[in-house]
This record gives structure tokens, C-alpha cells and sequence, in this order.
């Protein structure tokens, strides 16, 4: 039998995909509660609460790996899915809202997936008076973290200037994702995830690649979890 260690659960994307795939979960799983609360006691019959948060997730991840469509990194759907060396770290950021950034690559993609610090495994929950509480895993919020928590000496001014509008737009969040990849320190750790494509792109910086035609590749991870 194999185990996942998990390292990342986004519990607000597993709730929200949860309600769409059976809206009367939540109705039932109260009721549940509410039953053992009455004729048995709920300390020692209703599931802790990591286990009915991974219950969820895997309920989840069958029904996207089933009905959705999931790629994996060098070809993702509107999800996708990777087993890869990655680095990881919490990116600091002027605005109070942190960020916890996993980077990696492969021979044809840079990778980078975002979200909420309070979504780590061991985390302390949010404070709902702190100005860090709030989504991290929405593209504006990541862009926002990644591009003010940024002191590479990568020029973004070497994108190409003749483009404008939503073309330069996705140039420059694309530049941000890429030069992220190059802030971290943490050791290499190999782990698997799923996770939801915000962003994907032609690489803005080929010349530092090392090979040509380089995509960079831009996702909010549903779970991230440790692979020995």
C-alpha cells in the first residue's frame, strides 16, 4: 500500500469543488455530526478532522481524474497533474498576504504553483484580523506576491517591446513566474500534485533556458504531497 505525506491541502478549492460535484455534502455530513453528537458522542465517533480533510481531497481527485480535463505539466488541461523535483518556500512579500511557492521544471516546462501559507500541513490558522488572511491562489493575488517579493536582477524590460495590451500582460506574468523559479532555496524534494492552470505561456527569458521553446507554466495546487 503507498502513502502520500502531504505537505499542501488547499481545503477553500477542495470545499468549493466538492459542493459542484454533490451540493448536499455538507447537509450530509451535518447531519452525521448531529446524529452522533445525540445517541453516541462525537469525541470518539465523528473522524478527526485531518481525516475527513483528506477524505475529501481523494473524493475530489477521483471525480477530477474521472470527468475533468487533466493533463500533466508539458500538456495541462484545465487541470494537470506532475511527479517532479521541486524546491519550496514561503515568498516573502511587502503586503503582509505571504505566499508559499513550489518551483520546479522539466525538459520542456517551467513550473511554479501558488497558495495561501495556511494551507501548509502543520500551519497555524489564519488570523481574520491580519491583512495576511485571504486568498493567495487567485492569479492577481499570486502575480501580486510574486512580483513584490521579487529582487532577481532579471531586467522584465527585455521582453519584447513591440507588444502591448493582453499580449504584454501575459508577458510580464509570465516573466514573474519565471524569474520566482530562481528565488528559492530550499532543498529539492521530489513530490506529486494536482492542480488548477491559471496561466501558460512561451518562455520570456529563452536565452536563459538552455534550450529553445521553453514554456512556463503557472498553477493552484489542490494538494502537494511528498514522494520518497
Amino acid at each position: 500500500m503507498s502513502f502520500r505525506y502531504y505537505l499542501y491541502i488547499s481545503d477553500a478549492k477542495v470545499d468549493m469543488l466538492l459542493s459542484q460535484i454533490d451540493p448536499g455534502y455538507h447537509r450530509k455530513r451535518s447531519a452525521e455530526f448531529s446524529v452522533n453528537l445525540t445517541f453516541v458522542g462525537a469525541k470518539h465517533t465523528v473522524e478527526s478532522p485531518a481525516a475527513d480533510q483528506v477524505a475529501r481531497l481523494e473524493r475530489v481527485t477521483r471525480y477530477l481524474d474521472d470527468h475533468a480535463d487533466v493533463g500533466d505539466v508539458d500538456a495541462p488541461g484545465q487541470f494537470f497533474r506532475g511527479l517532479l523535483p521541486m524546491q519550496w518556500g514561503i515568498v516573502p512579500t511587502t503586503n503582509e498576504r505571504a505566499l508559499v511557492y513550489f518551483g520546479g521544471r522539466t525538459e520542456d516546462t517551467i513550473i511554479g504553483l501558488g497558495g495561501s501559507p495556511f494551507h501548509v500541513i502543520g500551519a497555524s490558522p489564519p488570523d481574520p484580523a491580519s491583512h495576511a488572511f485571504g486568498g493567495s491562489s487567485t492569479m492577481p493575488a499570486l502575480l501580486d506576491g510574486l512580483v513584490e517579493g521579487d529582487d532577481t536582477d532579471l531586467d522584465p524590460g527585455v521582453l519584447n517591446d513591440g507588444i502591448t495590451g493582453a499580449d504584454a500582460a501575459d508577458a510580464q506574468a509570465l516573466a514573474s513566474v519565471h524569474r520566482a523559479g530562481t528565488r528559492l532555496r530550499g532543498p529539492v524534494q521530489n513530490v506529486e500534485f494536482l492542480a488548477k492552470r491559471l496561466l501558460s505561456g512561451p518562455s520570456p527569458y529563452p536565452e536563459l533556458d538552455g534550450r529553445p521553446g521553453m514554456t512556463v507554466l503557472l498553477g493552484s495546487p489542490l494538494y502537494v504531497a511528498l514522494v520518497d
